[in-house]
């Protein structure tokens, strides 16, 4: 190496990152001692931020733009400007990139069930999962709260904690929404909203931020899953019968599809249990409805006295207040007729004893 591009390493100094890892949160720019020179060019990119350290201070923090570092537009830098010590600076300087793009498809989950109260169910346990994403918002703030003097920080290392966070916001939050079970996944997308603001207001300490949170399910134990997958299959069927029948058909699919579990007698379940659906399926011959009993209406003297029902009719034949002579009406007959022209009421008077001799 010649003497000019000696000169020409120690004078001048390029600072910038780039990065396609997709998970590095801070990176350190590395210099052979933590040297950086006067008047250095520090490039800041889009969605990236320059934390610059001095003596092990925070100094100053550059947004996307490019510098110089130069005692002009940095105060801090005054004290580096000392060439007797053969173009070695005595003063540790530290550039630190801090990525301020968003990290996406980021998963949380509860680890336990979330124990609540549902208004139509009582007591369930509840399991949720879901997406997010966060930011940098802070970087000095994210630098000191968090990487310190990581030389490279990943979203790995605090996603653990932010998940943490997460599960116990949502704990809080849908113990007290007060949201049935059954109509949560019609709320979803309200509960995600002020769950990211519930945890963004926390992790703002540690200068980040939560964009976006998803809930994409929320779910019951396994038990009350198959319980009420039960209930919903009984609801279509309809009635009792229709289920009982339906769970007959399962069961009988079952079997078939399990021929060695029981042989012939698994078989003979089978069609007796065929049979047995076959005859709930027939339909019922209900009994014919009972006979409509007559009323009876009696025209005396220019009057109608009634109704009167067959079995009164009978006690006024025998007390002869009925006669074979009085005119009688009922529903559905053509005009008044005389009570032995009424088939049912001639009845009436044949197991009457003639008249006496001589009357």
């Amino acid at each position: 190496m010649g003497i000019f591009d000696f000169l020409s390493g120690e004078f001048i100094d390029v600072i910038h990152w780039t990065d396609d890892s997709r998970d590095t949160m801070v990176w350190r720019f590395e210099r052979e001692g933590h040297e950086i020179k006067y008047g250095a060019k520090l490039t800041v990119r889009e969605g990236q931020a320059a934390v610059f350290v001095h003596e092990g201070q925070l100094a100053d923090v550059f947004t996307p733009g490019l510098y110089m570092l130069e005692t002009n537009n940095m105060p801090i830098l005054t004290t580096l400007n000392h060439w007797d010590h053969g173009f070695r600076s005595p003063f540790k300087s530290e550039i630190y990139y801090v990525n301020t793009t968003r990290f996406n498809d980021l998963k949380w989950g509860t680890k336990n069930p979330i124990m609540c109260r549902d208004p139509e169910f009582g007591p369930v346990r509840l399991r949720a999962f879901g997406t997010y994403s966060v930011r940098v918002t802070d970087p000095a703030k994210f630098l000191v709260e968090i990487v310190g003097t990581d030389g490279e920080f990943t979203m790995d290392e605090i996603s653990y904690q932010i998940r943490n966070i997460i599960v116990q916001a949502f704990s809080r939050l849908i113990a007290g929404s007060g949201i049935p079970v059954l109509d949560m996944a019609a709320n979803t997308g309200e509960l995600g909203k002020a769950l990211a603001e519930k945890i963004s207001e926390q992790i703002a300490a540690y200068g980040l931020s939560l964009p976006e949170l998803y809930i994409e399910n929320i779910s019951l134990p396994a038990s009350v899953e198959a319980a009420l997958d039960k209930r919903t299959s009984a609801g279509i069927a309809g009635d009792l019968g229709r289920f009982t029948q339906y769970s007959a058909a399962e069961a009988m699919t079952e079997a078939a599809k399990n021929p060695s579990g029981g042989g012939g007698m698994g078989a003979g379940l089978g069609m007796g249990m065929g049979m047995a659906m076959a005859t709930q399926m027939q339909p019922q011959m209900a009994p014919p409805p009972p006979p409509v009993e007559h009323v009876w209406h009696i025209a005396e003297n220019g009057q109608t006295k009634g109704p009167f029902s067959k079995a009164r009719m009978g006690q006024m034949a025998q007390d002869g207040t009925l006669t074979r002579d009085s005119y009688v009406w009922t529903a559905g007959q053509d005009g008044w007729k005389t009570a032995d022209e009424v088939a049912e009421l001639a009845q009436l008077f044949t197991i009457l004893p003639p008249p006496p001799p001589g009357a």
